[in-house]
């Protein structure tokens, strides 16, 4: 039997996700961004791109606007207002002092405890090989966390106003083959399929199968392969690191 999930710490307010593309973060852990703020707690969105490379049938300065609408409304049927996006180009995201800079500013500006982003693996669960934007954009997230902690680094930012922000206890890799943690996100499926589906445009270019039925099947698979490992709950699995 694989290893039971355990239950996320609760231990924080504030979270600040941080994902390469619109639509990461709909693909499963929004459910859980509703249930934090039904709780009272807040997130934050920042974005690496606009998933301008995304859709085959759109230029990308046309497919740049759509996906930033529907990212906000996405946003907002989970309850988070605040979203930016950093403008780094579209399925060549780099590994770098820039980007680890960039979010180290956002770290600095929104004071995070828990720091949510995507699978930085190789591998998505079932051995799939992941993207490069995903995994370049995850390893920069593990590392600015630290970087937003040390005015030695980018001291720059200190001059901007942005001073050292030490405070992020947890960073939750959601997507990872890895597993450790889970939030029942039971109450907030229904606002994760509503999320998911803002992205029509997106998703109208991925699959001939109904908009609608597409996103509540695959959300419910996902949760309900939590469920198996979770106490029979559905929920959203994370790989957890603590600081």
């Amino acid at each position: 039997m694989a290893d039971q999930l355990t239950e996320m710490p609760t231990d924080w307010r504030r979270a600040l996700a941080v994902v390469a593309h619109p639509d990461d973060l709909e693909y499963g852990a929004s459910a859980a961004v509703a249930t934090w703020t039904d709780d009272g707690r807040t997130c934050a969105y920042l974005l690496a791109t606009f998933g301008e490379a995304g859709i085959d049938g759109l230029a990308p300065a046309e497919a740049a606007a759509v996906r930033e609408t529907e990212q906000r409304a996405s946003a907002a049927a989970v309850g988070v207002t605040a979203v930016e996006f950093l403008g780094h180009t579209d399925g060549i995201i780099e590994y770098g002092t820039a980007l680890r800079r960039d979010i180290a500013a956002a770290v600095r500006r929104h004071r995070p405890e828990l720091v949510l982003t995507l699978n930085h693996h190789d591998t998505w669960p079932g051995g799939f090989w992941n993207t490069p934007d995903h995994r370049a954009l995850g390893r920069a997230v593990l590392d600015a966390v630290a970087d937003a902690g040390n005015r030695w680094i980018f001291p720059d930012l200190v001059e901007d106003g942005l001073k050292p922000w030490n405070g992020v206890r947890y960073v939750a890799v959601a997507g990872s083959p890895h597993p450790t943690h889970a939030v029942d996100a039971g109450a907030g499926f229904e606002r994760g399929v509503r999320s998911l589906l803002c992205h029509r445009t997106y998703i109208e270019a991925l699959t001939d199968e109904d908009p609608e039925t597409y996103c509540r099947t695959f959300l419910q698979g996902n949760m309900a392969a939590v469920a198996e490992r979770f106490g029979g709950r559905a929920g959203v699995a994370f790989e957890l690191y603590t600081r």
